[in-house]
């Protein structure tokens, strides 16, 4: 079944929250993050999800520190700043307010 443009649109803003709300209750490396979001059904794609990643950390929402892996090199672990927990809760509170509207509009 082909996709929905505007869906798929939709989806590709929702992003960058989920990737901040992966790592909001425990710190986690690129791939937990992206099977994270798999687990929901969300269709991650490690090609999006690394640049993003790396996005957020520049922008100041998720800091790294690297932690050695018993199965492999040291693995970047990130977790959010307080910047990226404020940036969080502003878009719950917009999800919020735009869920209110779509239910409201045609009443």
């Amino acid at each position: 079944m082909e996709e929905d443009p505007s869906l798929a649109a939709l989806r590709r803003g929702l992003l960058e929250v989920l990737a901040l709300a992966a790592v909001e209750n425990s710190p986690r490396y690129a791939a937990e993050i992206v099977a994270a979001l798999r687990r929901t059904g969300f269709p991650a794609q490690e090609g999006t999800v690394y640049p993003l990643l790396n996005k957020l950390r520049r922008a100041g929402y998720v800091s790294h520190e690297w932690q050695e892996s018993t199965s492999g090199p040291p693995r970047k672990y990130l977790q959010l700043t307080d910047k990226g927990t404020n940036r969080l809760a502003e878009f719950r509170t917009y999800w919020k307010e735009l869920t209110k509207m779509i239910e409201q509009v045609g009443q």
